[in-house]
């Protein structure tokens, strides 16, 4: 039986660089840094996001870059604060998709590395709400 998340791993060139990005970024807790002791394929960081364990492996960066991402929640108040962050580390930020209504708001910006990430404001219940009004109204 699946019990939830265990952990989602990225592979970063500078493992220094991803730290500054997740901390400042995602108020990230670094929890382990293997130093000279490395016990995996190669040097890695622990992180604590919003109390999901993620972990930064050094290593080659994606070849390129996708609309595949990790999204995390963030408060709506939250939001032009966490756009400022992104902002302050010269993060590249992509333009948001089209929305409708009530299903929150997003930041989406890449690391160095090629990875997405997105900050959303919405819930899976506020999307699924919206979403059923829309049926609702074309039938």
């Amino acid at each position: 039986m699946i019990e939830g998340l265990s952990h989602i791993t990225f592979i970063a060139r500078d493992l220094d660089r991803m730290s500054a990005i997740l901390t400042g970024v995602f108020d990230a807790e670094e929890v382990y840094s293997s130093g000279e002791e490395q016990f995996s394929l190669a040097p890695e960081k622990f992180f604590l996001v919003g109390g999901v364990w993620v972990a930064v492996m050094q290593g080659e960066p994606l070849p390129s870059r996708s609309y595949n991402h990790i999204a995390f929640k963030i408060d709506e108040a939250d939001f032009d604060g966490r756009l400022a962050r992104v902002q302050a580390l010269g993060l590249e930020i992509r333009p948001p998709r089209p929305r409708v209504e009530g299903e929150g708001r997003s930041i989406y910006f890449y690391d160095d590395d090629n990875h997405m990430f997105e900050l959303h404001t919405g819930t899976l219940e506020q999307r699924l709400a919206r979403y059923a009004k829309g049926k609702e109204a074309a039938e």
